[in-house]
């Protein structure tokens, strides 16, 4: 299934990228969207999702509280309360 970036999602990466790469991995939306889309990132509605997604990934991560995993350098909470997930 392909994801797909939104304005929101493209605006929020291209501002924090610098929280998950030390360089510059895109300098405009269309980058942007082609890196999310190379590195298969992922969109969630909630951190609960979130939660989910890292825990299906095999990550552990059952001793992190929700601000712990809010702060996770591969996620970028959007303004409207979703989440972008980007594996370096």
């Amino acid at each position: 299934m392909m994801e797909t970036y939104d304005d929101e999602c493209l605006k929020v990466f291209l501002e924090k990228q610098s929280q998950l790469f030390r360089e510059r991995v895109a300098s405009n939306p269309e980058e942007a969207e082609a890196f999310l889309e190379d590195c298969m990132a992922v969109v969630c509605d909630s951190l609960k999702e979130v939660r989910e997604y890292f825990d299906e990934a095999g990550m552990d991560i059952s001793g992190m509280s929700d601000a712990e995993l809010e702060e996770s350098s591969e996620v970028f909470a959007l303004s409207d309360g979703r989440y972008l997930i980007v594996e370096g």
